[in-house]
């Protein structure tokens, strides 16, 4: 460790040991695909590292062995905290900040609007609403993909699985928004924003309980109306809780989808090769849709807390550190996957990937996030096949959690 190292981490007051000291910020925008350069970048400089960019710091680990195991190691890693860029308010998002048992018990409530069976029951709902969504927006000749279709589609359905009106979706762009302001910036403008967005999403979703409360849903297929009558742990939920659910729902399903479509669409468009067999070959798309979320991991990485002083592989890890558990850098590890780099939809540990975490919080909307993936983009090359991105197109990508800020296509 170089001198320069050390006085840095020395300005945290931490001792670092013998590991080298990264400076990368994660949160900060930057031009298109050059965060996942600099991830691979720090995967191969050190198996581990601490990273001194924040003002806590956090240890890094990038490898997927590494990545993997810490997922898995709930006794020694608390999920109470769920990013090393920035601490996370307690029961900011639910389940994703309950440990074992807590976690498992509420995922059984959950699980069932999540599951294959559930998903199927709406993708005729969701078949139906890209097809009419493409066909009003194929005349137009040109779209910003993540402000418009990538962002429109998700939250329709989201609405619908909640059993809430349509209609209301042209709220919640602007909120999901407001909220990651502040979920990776701990400036008081970004929290005062995230606040704001809170609240109004806890107001929005205060009353919809309400009006369950007085007209009760399906509880097999209204996702408000099940938490209003479900338990946990042998008591009826609690407002708190139930609003937590729906913020955290909104939250990782909204931004994550559209997320994924803004970068399946920009590889797409500059592969063409890669687009033309999947027009040509369309039930192909699964395959497709595994290995993008492989590729363009947008959620570069997965936070926790040391519950006790420990030694991880030689790292000696204090209680209360904050470390991060690289998704996105070990979704590229060359150790793990060949070619690790390419889009390559026939490789044989297609869906050995972590985009969707691993243990027991693996992303509990995985199968509906699938699903929505391959209709939203099968859809859409059966009408639009040939897209390009506009020229001069200035093509950035939003730290915390990755998106493209934009993607303006054009097609004839």
């Amino acid at each position: 460790m170089t001198e320069t190292q050390t006085n840095a981490a020395n300005a945290q007051g931490k001792d670092v040991g013998g590991c080298p000291v990264f400076h990368n910020d994660y949160r900060l925008e930057r031009p298109v695909l050059e965060t996942w350069s600099l991830l691979n970048e720090d995967r191969e400089a050190s198996r581990f590292a601490w990273n001194d960019s924040t003002t806590e710091g956090f240890w890094a680990m990038n490898r997927y062995e590494d990545v993997k195991e810490a997922l898995e190691r709930t006794e020694d890693f608390s999920s109470e905290q769920v990013s090393a860029l920035l601490r996370s308010p307690t029961q900011f998002l639910f389940p994703n900040q309950l440990n074992p048992p807590e976690h498992g018990d509420m995922r059984k409530t959950l699980n069932p609007f999540f599951s294959p069976q559930a998903v199927k029951r709406i993708s005729d709902l969701a078949r139906e609403r890209a097809i009419a969504l493409i066909e009003e927006i194929k005349p137009d000749g040109k779209i910003d993909m993540t402000q418009g279709f990538a962002m429109l589609y998700p939250t329709e359905l989201f609405l619908t699985l909640l059993g809430l009106p349509v209609e209301d979706g042209d709220m919640f762009v602007p909120w999901v928004e407001e909220l990651f302001v502040g979920f990776f910036s701990d400036t008081p403008e970004a929290q005062a924003t995230m606040g704001a967005a809170a609240e109004k999403i806890g107001g929005y979703f205060a009353v919809a309980i309400a009006e369950r409360e007085k007209n009760p849903g399906d509880p097999a297929t209204d996702l408000v109306t099940r938490l209003l009558s479900a338990e946990f742990r042998g008591e009826p939920m609690t407002q708190e809780m139930i609003l937590a659910v729906c913020v955290t729902l909104m939250a990782a399903g909204l931004d994550t989808t559209r997320s994924v479509l803004g970068f399946a669409f920009h590889h797409l468009a500059n592969h063409p090769e890669d687009r033309k067999k999947l027009v040509e070959e369309p039930e192909l798309w699964p395959r497709a849709v595994e290995e993008l979320i492989r590729l363009y991991s947008l959620v570069f990485q997965d936070g926790r807390e040391v519950v006790r002083d420990l030694d991880f592989h030689g790292v000696k890890m204090k209680k209360g550190d904050l470390i991060w558990i690289g998704l996105a850098a070990a979704n590229r590890d060359p150790r793990k996957f060949e070619n690790p780099d390419e889009f390559d939809m026939f490789r044989a540990d297609l869906n050995h990937h972590v985009g969707f975490g691993a243990g027991i919080h693996r992303c509990l909307g995985m199968h509906l996030a699938r699903a929505e993936l391959v209709i939203a983009l099968e859809e859409w090359h059966a009408r639009i096949p040939d897209y390009r991105i506009a020229e001069g197109a200035d093509l950035r990508e939003r730290g915390g959690q990755l998106r493209l800020q934009s993607l303006p296509l054009e097609w004839s």
